[in-house]
């Protein structure tokens, strides 16, 4: 994983007032937890006395309290009550329990996985989605590395083999371009497939300038939007839970109508077909190999690749980048 950038790690709904929430994040055992005021709080779920999980313990007057000798951890991390010292015990400064930035817009939970220095910028979404949308969201489990995850929704190639009979259906195998761009995180698709009519791929070179909205969007490190129209889209966190294992946020949008009932029937439709979808991708992802992707890991890439090829290098920089800052 990359460190020293703002990751989706959860939705909203997933962590309740009142309530510890435990998840495995990063290859690290977090818990995270709303302060009084509502704010989201992500703390190593590890107590720095002797070990234990903080999850397992309780909040009170706002503070997380360990489990196995009551000390309390306010949102910042430092200990604020350590009973063994009484009320107006000194506690020692260094007694403080690790913790990450949050950030929470759009209906997800990020975190600043590395070192913040100085006041961190908030991170981005993608601004087309306007607050006239409304959404549903579908959550699976994949036995695989983030990274293969991202990768499969930048791959304009396979679209016509693992999902045939769905989103790929009319044969279109043969890859013009694609055009890629990138420029400050964000990394943007044209996809121009067409069937096999003897001509050979055009290289995105000598593609002819877009003159409508990209088709796909990915801002690093870890969020997809697919512009299906102006009005239905797709989204995806592609969430790391360790070297192994990831999670798939996706999220239907539609703003083609606010009735409820239709909007519901239009939402429940478009999350059947994401999860038929979704299915299809897991089932090969799943069983790719090596599990984590990377820049120099002998795969031979193609010009269809691009937008992959693209992915790989710039994560590279990032993670140099960011090893350098440690």
């Amino acid at each position: 994983m990359i460190r020293n950038q703002w990751y989706v790690v959860l939705e909203s709904n997933e962590v309740r007032k009142n309530k510890l929430t435990a998840v495995t994040r990063m290859g690290e055992k977090m818990v995270f937890w709303r302060s009084p005021d509502g704010k989201v709080v992500c703390m190593v779920d590890l107590c720095p006395h002797l070990g234990a999980r903080l999850s397992q313990g309780k909040l009170v007057d706002g503070h997380l309290a360990c489990p196995f000798h009551g000390y309390e951890y306010d949102p910042s991390g430092a200990c604020v009550y350590l009973p063994a010292y009484g009320r107006n015990g000194v506690i020692p400064k260094a007694l403080k329990a690790g913790t990450y930035p949050t950030h929470e817009a759009h209906g997800y939970i990020w975190i600043y996985w590395g070192q913040a220095e100085g006041e961190l910028q908030p991170p981005l979404y993608f601004d087309s989605l306007t607050d006239d949308f409304s959404y549903i969201s579908i959550h699976q489990r994949w036995p695989v590395h983030y990274s293969r995850m991202v990768e499969n929704q930048l791959d304009v190639s396979h679209l016509a083999f693992v999902h045939h009979n769905t989103i790929g259906r009319g044969g279109r195998k043969v890859v013009d371009g694609p055009l890629v761009r990138h420029q400050n995180g964000l990394l943007e698709l044209w996809v121009y497939n067409r069937v096999d009519d003897g001509r050979p791929p055009v290289p995105a070179d000598k593609l002819p300038e877009p003159t409508r909205h990209p088709f796909l969007q990915f801002r690093f490190p870890n969020i997809w939007h697919n512009w299906i129209s102006d009005d239905v889209r797709v989204t995806a966190a592609f969430v790391p839970v360790d070297e192994e294992n990831g999670l798939f946020y996706g999220r239907f949008y539609q703003r083609i109508t606010r009735l409820p009932l239709i909007k519901q029937l239009i939402l429940w439709g478009g999350k059947i077909g994401s999860i038929v979808i979704a299915n299809q991708d897991r089932r090969i992802v799943s069983n790719q190999w090596p599990k984590k992707t990377g820049l120099r890991i002998g795969e031979k890439i193609m010009q269809s690749d691009r937008a992959i090829l693209i992915y790989r290098q710039e994560r590279e920089k990032l993670l140099e980048a960011s090893r350098r800052e440690k």
